[in-house]
């Protein structure tokens, strides 16, 4: 029993903020794992940066210790047939598991994402928040992976999703996916 709950406590404590314990797990991993075996990915889409470089720490100000907005990202080699995109930001390294920081879709064909900008319909992170909510790791270093699909539609669906949700309704629709990570630590 006690066992039980110390199990229980390390998977609910992913930041200092408030936390929706309903959205903890996402299926981000899953998904790529099937568009992998199913070969719908026809290219590599390049997410980068010009706030950070790939592995490089991501600068406070897009942190909770900063201004809490999103960085800019570059997208390149976006596929022809392109409908619209999808970006999903998670913390791989939370103790809970792959946590949502952010989720935007129906992110029309762009070049790029704008610093502190919406750039689609935002759905609901792992804190029940419909916003960006960046990098907060309760303890040490942790990886946040910026995530880009192009699909070859747009997503019927309502502001406030799960990423879930949101997941189900990108299957069969993907292109190509890119990603950039940063790494973030409190001092």
């Amino acid at each position: 029993m006690i066992l039980a709950c110390v199990a229980l406590a390390a998977g609910c404590v992913a930041d200092t903020r408030d936390v929706s314990q309903e959205d903890q797990h996402d299926q981000v991993s899953g998904l790529d794992r099937d568009m992998k075996a199913n070969g719908s990915i026809v290219g590599d889409l390049m997410v980068t940066s010009s706030a950070f470089e790939d592995g490089d720490r991501i600068p406070a100000k897009y942190t909770c210790d900063g201004q809490d907005v999103n960085p800019p990202l570059d997208l390149q080699n976006v596929p022809n047939g392109t409908q619209s995109m999808v970006l999903i930001v998670t913390d791989p390294d939370a103790p809970s598991g792959n946590f949502v920081h952010w989720a935007v879709w129906n992110i029309m064909h762009v070049s790029e994402i704008d610093e502190d900008s919406v750039p689609g319909v935002v759905g609901r992170n792992s804190y029940g928040k419909s916003s960006y909510v960046g990098p907060c790791p309760p303890s040490g270093t942790h990886r946040y992976v910026f995530k880009v699909f192009a699909l070859d539609a747009v997503l019927e669906l309502e502001s406030g999703s799960k990423v879930d949700e949101l997941e189900e309704a990108m299957r069969g629709h993907v292109l190509s996916v890119g990603e950039i990570a940063g790494r973030y630590g409190r001092a």
